[in-house]
């Protein structure tokens, strides 16, 4: 009998992605969001500043796939915006975790997105695993405060699975059309030194990852849903610029400027991290794009 899957932010570049997913394989997927929508999707409605949520969300539910958070990189980290992008991860888990405690249900797996933010970001050349601890900066800080709300629904007897991503390639949304852009318009460069390492999964694999763990119900606590490699962004950038037949001839895109532009948010893609995918591989998940130059053909050619 085919499970029954909750996701909430399912109308985001990942969820949209997992929904086809999992509906291929004839699982029974329904969505969670601001609005109801009208489709062959089963939707029901929340809300997350309120603490409102459907009643009958989660009956019949065997899974529950967590996606729902403000966009990092979406707007410029304003006070009200650091706030929005801490309250939606934490405000919408602990709706969850309440519901999960106060309702009846079957629900026995929930699998949540993180992030590897977690770790902060270095300069060098140490290589993160699940094992590392929480950096000091601002998304580490958020990411940490996320996790903890999502342990509390394990406290239910609840399987709990953290997938930490890293940066999404996908021609959807997300990263890769950003980085783009200005390549195909001829103005692209590295950012800052452009050694700084992205550690980065094909949306597929991530969306694969995902799959796993629905289906392993071995798999418990964080797991890191990054590549089997990484790259400079100078790297990432010349292979961006060689699939688009595109010259690089301007300089590094100074720090300093990158600063002045987006503010704090240039954290993000000023700095790096080299963040690793072992455990998850140790379990026996194979990656179907480990190539970046094959993936972004693939990708920015469509």
């Amino acid at each position: 009998m085919a499970k029954n899957i909750l996701i909430t932010g399912a109308t985001g570049l990942v969820g949209s992605r997992l929904t086809e997913l999992l509906m291929q394989k004839g699982y029974n997927v329904s969505h969670i969001g601001r609005a109801k929508r009208s489709g062959q999707i089963p939707s029901y409605v929340w809300n997350v500043e309120e603490g409102t949520i459907d009643k009958n969300i989660l009956q019949d539910i065997d899974t529950i796939i967590h996606l729902a958070g403000a966009g990092v990189a979406d707007k410029r980290w304003t006070a009200a915006r650091k706030k929005e992008i801490l309250d939606s991860r934490i405000n919408s888990t602990r709706l969850l975790f309440e519901s999960l405690r106060k309702q009846t249900h079957q629900v026995k797996s929930v699998i949540s997105a993180s992030a590897i933010g977690l770790y902060g970001f270095t300069a060098g050349e140490e290589i993160f695993d699940e094992d590392t601890k929480p950096g000091s900066d601002f998304l580490a800080q958020v990411t940490k405060q996320w996790e903890e709300e999502i342990d509390l629904i394990s406290t239910l007897g609840i399987r709990t699975v953290k997938m930490r991503i890293g940066i999404v390639l996908s021609d959807k949304g997300g990263a890769l059309p950003a980085m783009a852009k200005p390549i195909r318009f001829g103005i692209g460069a590295p950012l800052g030194s452009g050694k700084q390492y992205l550690s980065w999964i094909h949306l597929d694999d991530l969306c694969a990852m995902f799959l796993m763990a629905v289906e392993n119900e071995s798999m418990n606590g964080a797991y890191n849903a990054v590549g089997s490699g990484w790259v400079t962004n100078e790297d990432m950038t010349k292979s961006i610029a060689h699939t688009l037949n595109k010259p690089l001839w301007l300089p590094n895109v100074p720090a300093f400027f990158m600063k002045i532009m987006i503010g704090e948010m240039a954290d993000i893609v000023l700095n790096g991290s080299k963040v690793s995918s072992e455990k998850i591989q140790k379990l026996g998940f194979e990656f179907r794009h480990t190539d970046l130059s094959v993936a972004l053909r693939e990708l920015l050619k469509k």
